[in-house]
């Protein structure tokens, strides 16, 4: 394993990141628990989780991945050993997710109750990072979408949003701060509005990165570098699309795709013919496709961490072997040349 710096925290991660969104439906605690033995067994020290999950989101199945994750610490007895990440919902009209059934917000009575409720099911005291998992202020979709729509509604300001977080890390209920889904003005406002001052600077932005959405490096990848913001970059394979296995429109049984149909970001009109020169180029190169996405990902200096995801083991086993392929010069210059002709089509 090869690890990194998370931002400015001086704690080191593992270059993979164990994401756990799928404990509690497609996987079950028992498959949850081996996916943990197996990644710690391999030198991952990162786990990354949210109250959303599991997904896709339901009422009924809210904060099941937390509660997976605390009942394997307190078999395990190595909460000490795991650098772990969740995140609470940004502004939402889903009404599940507090007790009272208001509407998710970032106001200081919703932010305690959120971090306070993950505590519980994750079975500890503190979390070292806690992300917000999207913006509270309106936003179209996706962080980093190529077409640009202003939208105007309600939000907290980020500076108030700040000082509650501050509170928290102060309380030892968190460690640091990261965002998720955010564009590069927000990100620069966060750490503006932290400077100078004891709020808490943000560590990281976990936003979705790969061969077929590299809009990161527009903006926010120099803002990373430069901020040592790193971005945890999640669906690293494009929901399972740059494996090739939904090409001509098959559909695995098992896969998130054909169980829940959510695979619509990555079947825009230009998706699939960037994916079958992917995945012919892997194969010319004689690596496995999903491993070539992922060593790509693991080779950016912006990347701090690459969040993997796996319903079985043969999967994990695979993504988490990507640490040692390398994209050498003549490789990435063939993935530019295709990210050239079909760029971005998946934002």
């Amino acid at each position: 394993m090869k690890y990194r710096p998370l931002g400015r925290t001086g704690l080191d991660v593992s270059l993979i990141c164990l994401g756990t969104m799928t404990w509690g439906q497609q996987n079950t605690e028992e498959e949850g628990h081996a996916q943990m033995d197996y990644a710690v067994d391999q030198g991952v020290t990162f786990f990354d989780t949210a109250e959303l999950y599991s997904i896709p989101p339901k009422p009924d199945t809210q904060g099941s991945t937390e509660r997976i994750i605390g009942s394997w610490f307190k078999a395990r007895r190595n909460r000490d050993k795991i650098v772990l990440a969740t995140k609470i919902v940004g502004r939402s009209t889903n009404t599940w997710f507090r007790d009272d059934g208001s509407p998710a917000e970032l106001s200081r009575v919703q932010i305690e109750e959120a971090v306070n409720k993950s505590l519980k099911r994750l079975g500890t005291d503190y979390i070292d990072l806690y992300q917000i998992h999207w913006p509270d202020r309106p936003m179209t979709w996706g962080s980093n979408s190529t077409v640009y729509k202003h939208l105007e509604g309600d939000s907290h300001p980020i500076a108030e949003t700040l000082d509650i977080m501050g509170g928290l890390v102060k309380a030892g209920k968190i460690r640091h701060l990261g965002l998720s889904n955010e564009s590069a003005w927000g990100t620069m406002t966060f750490l503006k509005e932290a400077e100078g001052t004891d709020r808490p600077r943000v560590q990281s932005v976990q936003n979705a990165y790969n061969l077929l959405n590299r809009t990161y490096e527009v903006g926010l990848a120099e803002v990373s570098v430069r901020e040592d913001v790193g971005l945890l970059a999640y669906s690293p394979l494009a929901q399972g699309y740059l494996v090739g296995k939904y090409l001509d429109g098959a559909r695995p049984a098992g896969a998130r795709t054909t169980l829940f149909d959510r695979g619509q970001r990555y079947e825009t009109p230009g998706a699939e013919p960037a994916i079958r020169k992917y995945v012919a180029l892997a194969r010319e190169f004689g690596l496995d496709p999903a491993q070539m996405a992922l060593a790509f990902v693991n080779s950016r200096r912006f990347v701090h961490a690459n969040i993997i995801g796996a319903t079985t083991m043969e999967q994990l086993k695979t993504d988490i072997a990507s640490v040692d392929v390398e994209i050498t010069p003549e490789l990435e210059a063939r993935i530019d040349a295709i990210h050239l002709e079909h760029c971005n089509p998946c934002p």
